[in-house]
């Protein structure tokens, strides 16, 4: 039960971490200096795209529409088809499907998972509320992307910016042609501190001043903000560690305590402490890697009992190679700590008072 609980705390760590490991030191992102929350005009677009060390640019909002009520949620992007998807080579989209979501205006895509989810078909009709962006908003779904890897996230719903726009224009004037953020793809990883420094300088004091950092510190940002919840989650996982490691270490040492005759007899037989040290630390490693490897065995199918809302908030959760071996290495170093001190003492006992305790 300790290596599940484990490898389970440390599937879900790992899965919070997921957006950076799968950031490209390629992609930039550029937004508001002050807060994500405040947008940047569309007009900055030629200006970033004509700096120098930059291969492409595309933009995004972060759309917060209502599906069915507000406990369906999923992420929900206006992007700039198809550049921006351009730029994400692990987002796998069928040809033909790729084709008609950028054609068509009110064309929209979602991840396998999602689609799944709510048993989505290509050609279905999908009706998202607006909450900060108000009015409803019609999409027909033009393509199902799957991730290149396992932990990419296929929870995402996207749809083109124009859209949006055209919609802003009609119902919010004021906020149309602006976006949230803008993605930028340099020629090479090297390049990314020159080019942040020269987007930023280019928008120095003006009336929307930038930041440009990389995809993985964006991405950092966000995960740090719940890293009292990680650093508790973490806590617990070498707790439980430790409270089994108590567990067989005062197990052990009971048994030590009850076989003292055997181990005076073992030595009047010309048994070494080396020998004593060898039966219990097998005798414990036994014990521990059983336990865990029937706990590294239960650790996937464990995990498939998760509601299927977790996957919207952890993409990538799924149990890694890392993970087990993590967790049979752990395995291995309880069994080899619980026998310190019962071998210890094995090795120390005298013959005359270990045989004078039995009688």
């Amino acid at each position: 039960m300790a290596v599940l609980a484990f490898c389970i705390l440390q599937t879900v760590v790992r899965a919070w971490y997921s957006g950076v490991e799968l950031s490209s030191p390629l992609r930039l992102v550029t937004r508001n200096a002050v807060s994500l929350m405040f947008p940047l005009p569309l007009s900055y677009l030629p200006k970033i795209q004509a700096l120098p060390g930059i291969r492409k640019v595309g933009y995004a909002y972060w759309f917060e529409g209502i599906y069915i009520d507000k406990r369906h949620f999923f992420p929900q992007f206006a992007m700039s088809l198809p550049g921006y998807l351009e730029m994400y080579p692990e987002f796998i989209f069928k040809p033909e499907e790729l084709d008609k979501l950028i054609k068509d205006r009110r064309g929209c895509a979602a991840g396998r998972k999602l689609a799944a989810r709510y048993g989505w078909r290509v050609g279905d009709a999908i009706v998202l509320k607006g909450t900060y962006f108000q009015g409803e908003y019609r999409f027909v779904l033009r393509a199902i992307y799957t991730g290149r890897d396992p932990n990419t996230d296929e929870t995402q719903f996207f749809f083109h910016w124009d859209y949006l726009n055209e919609t802003l224009k009609k119902t919010a004037p004021q906020m149309a042609d602006q976006v949230g953020w803008y993605m930028v793809q340099v020629e090479r990883p090297e390049l990314a501190p020159e080019v942040s420094q020269a987007i930023d300088a280019a928008f120095k004091n003006s009336l929307a001043e930038t930041l440009t950092e990389t995809e993985a510190a964006f991405n950092l940002g966000f995960v740090e903000m719940t890293s009292a919840i990680l650093l508790a989650i973490r806590v617990v996982t070498w707790l439980v560690i430790g409270v089994i490691l108590v567990v067989l270490a005062n197990t052990m040492a009971m048994n030590a305590r009850e076989r003292l005759g055997e181990y005076a007899v073992l030595k009047t037989l010309g048994f070494r402490p080396r020998h004593l040290t060898g039966l219990i630390v097998g005798e414990s490693l036994l014990l521990s890697l059983a336990g865990g490897t029937l706990g590294l065995g239960l650790s996937p199918p464990t995990l498939r009992l998760f509601p299927k809302e977790v996957e919207q908030y952890f993409p990538g959760l799924f149990i890694g190679q890392d993970t087990l071996v993590l967790g049979f290495i752990t395995a291995i170093m309880v069994g080899l700590l619980s026998a310190v001190l019962p071998s210890w003492r094995a090795g120390r006992v005298a013959i005359a008072e270990a045989l004078r305790r039995v009688g």
